[in-house]
Protein backbone atom coordinates (compact mmCIF):
# COMPACT_ATOMS: atom_id res chain seq x y z
CA UNK A 1 0.00 0.00 0.00
CA UNK A 2 1.07 3.73 -0.80
CA UNK A 3 1.16 6.17 2.09
CA UNK A 4 -2.39 7.64 1.96
CA UNK A 5 -3.64 4.06 1.79
CA UNK A 6 -1.81 2.96 4.78
CA UNK A 7 -3.54 6.30 6.53
CA UNK A 8 -7.06 5.18 4.98
CA UNK A 9 -6.44 2.06 6.50
CA UNK A 10 -5.39 2.77 10.29
CA UNK A 11 -8.13 5.54 10.28
CA UNK A 12 -10.67 2.52 9.11
CA UNK A 13 -9.66 0.78 12.18
CA UNK A 14 -10.12 4.18 14.67
CA UNK A 15 -13.56 4.15 13.23
CA UNK A 16 -14.82 0.68 13.86
CA UNK A 17 -12.44 0.59 17.59
CA UNK A 18 -12.24 4.06 19.01
CA UNK A 19 -15.78 3.96 20.67
CA UNK A 20 -14.38 0.06 22.22
CA UNK A 21 -10.93 2.01 23.67
CA UNK A 22 -11.25 3.13 27.46
CA UNK A 23 -7.53 3.56 28.24
CA UNK A 24 -4.30 5.05 27.55
CA UNK A 25 -2.92 2.07 27.03
CA UNK A 26 -5.15 0.73 24.74
CA UNK A 27 -4.68 3.67 22.76
CA UNK A 28 -1.24 3.45 22.63
CA UNK A 29 -1.33 -0.32 21.84
CA UNK A 30 -4.71 0.12 19.54
CA UNK A 31 -3.68 3.34 17.31
CA UNK A 32 -0.50 5.39 18.43
CA UNK A 33 2.56 2.12 17.69
CA UNK A 34 0.61 0.90 14.56
CA UNK A 35 0.90 5.32 14.06
CA UNK A 36 4.07 5.22 14.43
CA UNK A 37 5.44 1.93 12.42
CA UNK A 38 2.83 2.13 9.68
CA UNK A 39 2.50 5.60 9.04
CA UNK A 40 5.76 7.14 10.23
CA UNK A 41 7.36 3.95 8.98
CA UNK A 42 9.77 3.65 12.32
CA UNK A 43 10.24 -0.03 14.27
CA UNK A 44 8.40 0.43 17.29
CA UNK A 45 10.42 -2.65 18.89
CA UNK A 46 13.69 -0.83 18.35
CA UNK A 47 15.01 0.87 20.87
CA UNK A 48 17.20 2.67 18.56
CA UNK A 49 14.24 4.54 16.76
CA UNK A 50 11.69 4.68 19.12
CA UNK A 51 12.12 5.10 22.78
CA UNK A 52 9.53 3.99 25.23
CA UNK A 53 8.54 5.89 28.66
CA UNK A 54 11.82 8.38 27.65
CA UNK A 55 12.84 10.41 29.84
CA UNK A 56 14.93 13.27 30.57
CA UNK A 57 15.09 15.29 33.94
CA UNK A 58 14.12 18.91 33.43
CA UNK A 59 15.23 21.28 36.64
CA UNK A 60 13.56 20.15 39.60
CA UNK A 61 10.86 17.65 37.74
CA UNK A 62 12.65 14.19 37.93
CA UNK A 63 11.50 11.24 36.56
CA UNK A 64 9.31 12.60 34.15
CA UNK A 65 8.55 10.75 31.21
CA UNK A 66 7.50 11.42 27.76
CA UNK A 67 5.22 8.67 26.28
CA UNK A 68 7.24 7.89 23.12
CA UNK A 69 11.05 9.52 21.58
CA UNK A 70 11.61 9.22 17.83
CA UNK A 71 15.19 9.02 17.47
CA UNK A 72 17.39 9.43 13.59
CA UNK A 73 20.88 9.54 13.62
CA UNK A 74 20.81 9.31 17.69
CA UNK A 75 19.30 12.23 18.13
CA UNK A 76 15.96 12.67 19.08
CA UNK A 77 13.70 14.22 16.10
CA UNK A 78 10.15 14.08 17.69
CA UNK A 79 8.26 13.57 20.98
CA UNK A 80 5.00 12.16 21.16
CA UNK A 81 2.88 12.12 24.27
CA UNK A 82 -0.59 10.04 24.29
CA UNK A 83 -4.04 10.22 26.11
CA UNK A 84 -6.88 7.91 25.86
CA UNK A 85 -9.06 7.69 22.96
CA UNK A 86 -12.12 9.26 24.14
CA UNK A 87 -10.48 12.24 25.94
CA UNK A 88 -10.65 15.28 24.44
CA UNK A 89 -6.92 17.04 23.93
CA UNK A 90 -5.99 19.94 25.63
CA UNK A 91 -2.97 22.14 25.64
CA UNK A 92 -3.02 21.32 29.86
CA UNK A 93 -2.43 17.73 28.44
CA UNK A 94 1.25 18.48 27.20
CA UNK A 95 3.07 20.22 29.97
CA UNK A 96 5.39 16.91 29.85
CA UNK A 97 6.59 18.13 26.36
CA UNK A 98 6.69 21.73 26.96
CA UNK A 99 9.69 20.83 29.60
CA UNK A 100 10.89 18.09 27.53
CA UNK A 101 11.21 19.84 24.32
CA UNK A 102 13.61 22.68 25.21
CA UNK A 103 15.85 19.73 26.93
CA UNK A 104 16.86 17.34 23.39
CA UNK A 105 17.14 18.58 19.99
CA UNK A 106 13.64 17.70 18.87
CA UNK A 107 11.67 20.18 17.07
CA UNK A 108 8.70 18.41 16.50
CA UNK A 109 6.53 17.33 19.07
CA UNK A 110 3.00 15.97 18.80
CA UNK A 111 0.09 15.15 21.27
CA UNK A 112 -2.53 12.56 20.41
CA UNK A 113 -5.08 10.71 21.25
CA UNK A 114 -4.75 7.95 18.47
CA UNK A 115 -7.70 9.47 16.99
CA UNK A 116 -6.46 13.28 16.97
CA UNK A 117 -2.59 13.92 16.15
CA UNK A 118 -1.77 17.79 16.77
CA UNK A 119 1.66 18.56 15.71
CA UNK A 120 3.88 21.58 17.36
CA UNK A 121 7.05 23.16 16.52
CA UNK A 122 8.80 26.09 17.87
CA UNK A 123 7.89 29.01 15.80
CA UNK A 124 7.04 31.71 18.45
CA UNK A 125 10.57 31.39 20.13
CA UNK A 126 13.35 29.07 19.89
CA UNK A 127 13.54 25.91 21.62
CA UNK A 128 10.58 26.76 23.10
CA UNK A 129 7.48 24.71 22.05
CA UNK A 130 4.22 26.71 21.12
CA UNK A 131 1.55 27.10 22.29
CA UNK A 132 -0.72 25.87 19.22
CA UNK A 133 -0.63 23.03 16.56
CA UNK A 134 1.11 24.37 13.47
CA UNK A 135 -0.87 20.92 11.98
CA UNK A 136 -4.21 18.70 13.04
CA UNK A 137 -4.76 15.35 11.54
CA UNK A 138 -8.38 14.05 12.16
CA UNK A 139 -8.20 10.26 11.27
CA UNK A 140 -12.32 10.64 11.71
CA UNK A 141 -12.05 13.39 8.94
CA UNK A 142 -8.61 13.42 7.26
CA UNK A 143 -8.09 16.48 5.49
CA UNK A 144 -6.42 15.22 2.14
CA UNK A 145 -4.06 18.43 1.59
CA UNK A 146 -2.66 17.65 4.76
CA UNK A 147 -1.44 13.51 3.23
CA UNK A 148 1.95 15.22 2.17
CA UNK A 149 3.14 17.23 5.05
CA UNK A 150 2.32 14.16 6.93
CA UNK A 151 4.39 11.96 4.53
CA UNK A 152 7.40 14.49 5.05
CA UNK A 153 7.93 13.59 8.98
CA UNK A 154 7.68 9.73 7.90
CA UNK A 155 11.36 7.86 8.46
CA UNK A 156 11.37 7.56 4.56
CA UNK A 157 10.81 11.33 4.11
CA UNK A 158 11.78 12.68 6.51
CA UNK A 159 12.73 16.66 5.89
CA UNK A 160 12.60 18.63 8.91
CA UNK A 161 13.74 21.66 6.50
CA UNK A 162 10.73 21.35 4.56
CA UNK A 163 8.44 20.61 7.56
CA UNK A 164 9.74 23.61 9.41
CA UNK A 165 9.09 26.17 6.44
CA UNK A 166 5.81 25.47 5.56
CA UNK A 167 4.84 24.74 9.67
CA UNK A 168 3.91 28.84 9.98
CA UNK A 169 1.69 28.38 6.81
CA UNK A 170 0.16 25.20 7.84
CA UNK A 171 -0.34 26.91 11.50
CA UNK A 172 -2.16 29.91 10.30
CA UNK A 173 -4.29 28.74 7.51
CA UNK A 174 -5.45 25.18 9.86
CA UNK A 175 -6.52 27.63 12.39
CA UNK A 176 -8.09 30.08 9.94
CA UNK A 177 -10.05 27.28 8.46
CA UNK A 178 -11.16 25.99 11.80
CA UNK A 179 -12.63 29.47 12.87
CA UNK A 180 -14.03 30.17 9.44
CA UNK A 181 -15.63 26.70 10.11
CA UNK A 182 -17.44 27.81 12.98
CA UNK A 183 -18.52 30.54 12.24
CA UNK A 184 -20.68 28.79 9.46
CA UNK A 185 -21.97 26.48 12.14
CA UNK A 186 -22.34 29.43 15.09
CA UNK A 187 -22.01 32.49 13.57
CA UNK A 188 -20.74 35.06 16.49
CA UNK A 189 -22.20 38.54 16.77
CA UNK A 190 -18.93 39.89 14.54
CA UNK A 191 -19.83 38.09 12.05
CA UNK A 192 -23.05 38.68 12.06
CA UNK A 193 -22.57 42.26 12.22
CA UNK A 194 -19.71 41.88 9.34
CA UNK A 195 -22.04 41.00 6.72
CA UNK A 196 -25.44 42.78 8.45
CA UNK A 197 -23.80 45.93 7.94
CA UNK A 198 -23.05 45.32 4.20
CA UNK A 199 -27.02 44.64 3.41
CA UNK A 200 -28.91 46.88 5.67
CA UNK A 201 -28.50 50.16 6.11
CA UNK A 202 -30.53 50.94 9.36
CA UNK A 203 -28.97 50.88 13.09
CA UNK A 204 -27.32 47.18 14.28
CA UNK A 205 -29.82 47.04 17.24
CA UNK A 206 -30.38 43.61 19.06
CA UNK A 207 -33.11 42.85 17.60
CA UNK A 208 -31.82 43.29 13.87
CA UNK A 209 -28.83 41.59 15.44
CA UNK A 210 -31.43 38.90 16.50
CA UNK A 211 -33.10 38.73 13.38
CA UNK A 212 -29.87 38.87 10.94
CA UNK A 213 -27.94 35.94 13.02
CA UNK A 214 -31.09 33.72 11.68
CA UNK A 215 -30.86 35.14 8.12
CA UNK A 216 -26.51 34.46 8.00
CA UNK A 217 -26.46 31.32 9.36
CA UNK A 218 -28.87 30.13 7.04
CA UNK A 219 -27.46 32.09 3.62
CA UNK A 220 -24.22 30.48 4.75
CA UNK A 221 -25.40 26.85 4.67
CA UNK A 222 -27.11 27.83 1.87
CA UNK A 223 -23.87 29.06 0.15
CA UNK A 224 -22.13 25.93 1.15
CA UNK A 225 -24.68 23.67 -0.46
CA UNK A 226 -24.32 25.54 -3.69
CA UNK A 227 -20.64 25.60 -3.78
CA UNK A 228 -20.71 21.73 -3.15
CA UNK A 229 -23.21 20.98 -5.59
CA UNK A 230 -21.45 23.02 -8.32
CA UNK A 231 -18.47 20.95 -7.35
CA UNK A 232 -20.80 17.67 -7.64
CA UNK A 233 -21.73 18.60 -11.07
CA UNK A 234 -18.79 19.64 -12.64
CA UNK A 235 -17.21 16.30 -11.59
CA UNK A 236 -20.51 14.48 -12.78
CA UNK A 237 -20.39 16.21 -15.68
CA UNK A 238 -16.31 15.15 -16.67
CA UNK A 239 -17.11 11.63 -15.80
CA UNK A 240 -14.91 9.01 -13.87
CA UNK A 241 -12.24 7.31 -15.84
CA UNK A 242 -11.89 3.44 -14.54
CA UNK A 243 -9.01 0.85 -15.84
CA UNK A 244 -11.43 -1.45 -18.15
CA UNK A 245 -10.84 -5.13 -16.90
CA UNK A 246 -8.82 -7.51 -19.75
CA UNK A 247 -11.27 -9.09 -21.79
CA UNK A 248 -9.99 -12.46 -19.94
CA UNK A 249 -11.52 -11.14 -16.88
CA UNK A 250 -14.76 -9.95 -17.78
CA UNK A 251 -16.76 -11.48 -21.40
CA UNK A 252 -18.92 -8.67 -22.67
CA UNK A 253 -22.44 -9.96 -23.67
CA UNK A 254 -25.45 -7.76 -25.81
CA UNK A 255 -27.19 -8.63 -22.63
CA UNK A 256 -24.30 -7.10 -20.56
CA UNK A 257 -24.23 -4.06 -22.89
CA UNK A 258 -27.61 -3.86 -22.58
CA UNK A 259 -28.33 -3.45 -19.23
CA UNK A 260 -25.13 -1.43 -18.82
CA UNK A 261 -27.14 1.16 -21.16
CA UNK A 262 -30.20 0.98 -19.08
CA UNK A 263 -28.18 1.88 -16.03
CA UNK A 264 -26.97 5.20 -17.73
CA UNK A 265 -29.63 7.90 -17.16
CA UNK A 266 -29.20 11.74 -17.59
CA UNK A 267 -32.51 12.57 -15.24
CA UNK A 268 -30.73 11.21 -12.18
CA UNK A 269 -29.38 13.39 -9.60
CA UNK A 270 -26.68 12.22 -7.61
CA UNK A 271 -26.98 13.56 -3.53
CA UNK A 272 -24.37 14.81 -1.16
CA UNK A 273 -25.20 12.39 1.08
CA UNK A 274 -25.18 9.49 -1.31
CA UNK A 275 -21.82 10.17 -2.21
CA UNK A 276 -20.86 10.50 2.02
CA UNK A 277 -22.03 7.01 2.01
CA UNK A 278 -20.32 5.82 -0.51
CA UNK A 279 -17.22 7.29 0.74
CA UNK A 280 -17.63 5.31 3.85
CA UNK A 281 -18.51 1.72 1.91
CA UNK A 282 -15.38 2.36 -0.07
CA UNK A 283 -13.23 2.63 3.28
CA UNK A 284 -14.48 -0.39 4.68
CA UNK A 285 -14.11 -2.03 1.83
CA UNK A 286 -10.54 -1.10 1.12
CA UNK A 287 -9.26 -3.58 3.05
CA UNK A 288 -10.31 -6.08 0.94
CA UNK A 289 -9.25 -4.40 -2.56
CA UNK A 290 -7.33 -1.32 -3.95
CA UNK A 291 -9.42 1.87 -3.92
CA UNK A 292 -9.72 2.90 -7.38
CA UNK A 293 -11.31 -0.48 -8.17
CA UNK A 294 -14.85 0.76 -6.02
CA UNK A 295 -16.63 3.00 -8.01
CA UNK A 296 -20.55 4.31 -7.80
CA UNK A 297 -23.25 4.00 -10.24
CA UNK A 298 -26.22 6.68 -9.85
CA UNK A 299 -29.40 4.80 -10.93
CA UNK A 300 -33.12 5.78 -10.45
CA UNK A 301 -34.20 3.54 -8.07
CA UNK A 302 -30.94 3.30 -5.72
CA UNK A 303 -27.39 4.32 -5.63
CA UNK A 304 -25.01 1.67 -6.61
CA UNK A 305 -21.66 0.55 -5.00
CA UNK A 306 -19.81 -1.62 -7.38
CA UNK A 307 -16.33 -3.36 -8.16
CA UNK A 308 -14.89 -2.52 -11.51
CA UNK A 309 -17.48 -0.22 -12.66
CA UNK A 310 -19.23 -3.70 -13.23
CA UNK A 311 -23.01 -3.73 -12.51
CA UNK A 312 -22.46 -7.84 -11.97
CA UNK A 313 -19.97 -7.33 -8.66
CA UNK A 314 -22.11 -5.11 -6.54
CA UNK A 315 -20.97 -4.00 -3.01
CA UNK A 316 -23.89 -2.25 -1.37
CA UNK A 317 -27.55 -0.06 -2.91
CA UNK A 318 -27.61 3.03 -0.96
CA UNK A 319 -31.57 3.61 -0.91
CA UNK A 320 -31.68 7.40 0.15
CA UNK A 321 -35.11 8.37 -2.16
CA UNK A 322 -37.05 8.00 0.48
CA UNK A 323 -37.75 9.21 4.29
CA UNK A 324 -36.53 5.70 5.34
CA UNK A 325 -33.08 5.55 4.54
CA UNK A 326 -31.94 1.70 3.25
CA UNK A 327 -28.56 -0.13 3.00
CA UNK A 328 -28.98 -2.84 0.49
CA UNK A 329 -26.79 -6.11 0.84
CA UNK A 330 -26.55 -8.33 -1.59
CA UNK A 331 -25.86 -11.91 -0.82
CA UNK A 332 -24.45 -14.63 -3.22
CA UNK A 333 -27.10 -14.98 -4.98
CA UNK A 334 -27.91 -11.46 -5.33
CA UNK A 335 -30.84 -11.47 -3.34
CA UNK A 336 -31.38 -7.79 -1.81
CA UNK A 337 -31.49 -7.52 2.16
CA UNK A 338 -32.27 -4.03 3.04
CA UNK A 339 -31.20 -2.63 6.50
CA UNK A 340 -33.23 0.13 7.82
CA UNK A 341 -30.74 2.80 8.70
CA UNK A 342 -31.14 6.39 10.21
CA UNK A 343 -27.34 7.69 10.14
CA UNK A 344 -24.71 6.91 7.70
CA UNK A 345 -22.56 5.71 10.77
CA UNK A 346 -25.15 3.24 10.89
CA UNK A 347 -23.45 1.82 7.79
CA UNK A 348 -20.42 1.04 9.91
CA UNK A 349 -22.59 -2.22 11.20
CA UNK A 350 -22.60 -3.64 8.34
CA UNK A 351 -18.88 -3.71 7.81
CA UNK A 352 -18.01 -7.37 7.75
CA UNK A 353 -20.84 -7.67 5.30
CA UNK A 354 -19.51 -5.37 2.76
CA UNK A 355 -15.85 -7.23 3.10
CA UNK A 356 -17.97 -10.57 2.77
CA UNK A 357 -19.35 -8.64 -0.87
CA UNK A 358 -16.32 -8.03 -1.55
CA UNK A 359 -14.36 -10.78 -1.00
CA UNK A 360 -16.64 -12.93 -3.54
CA UNK A 361 -15.49 -10.73 -6.59
CA UNK A 362 -11.64 -11.13 -6.22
Amino acid sequence: MDFSERLEALALKVRNQASAIETEEATKNAFVMPFIATILGYDVFDPLEVVPEFTADVGIKRGEKVDYAIVRDGEVQLLIECKAALGALKVENASQLFRYFGTTNARLAVLTNGVVWQFYTDLDAPNKMDSKPFLVLDLLDIDETLIPEIQKISKESFDLDSIINAAEELKYVGALRREIAAQFREPSDEWTRFFTTRVYEGMFTAKVREQFSVLVRKASKQFLTEQVNDRLKTALGAGVTVPAEPDSAREITSEQAAEDDLDRNTEIETTLEELEGYQIVKAIACSEVKPHRIVHRDQKSYFAILIDDNNRKPVARLHFNTKQKYLGLLDETKTETRHPIDSLDEIYAHSDAIREAVKRYL
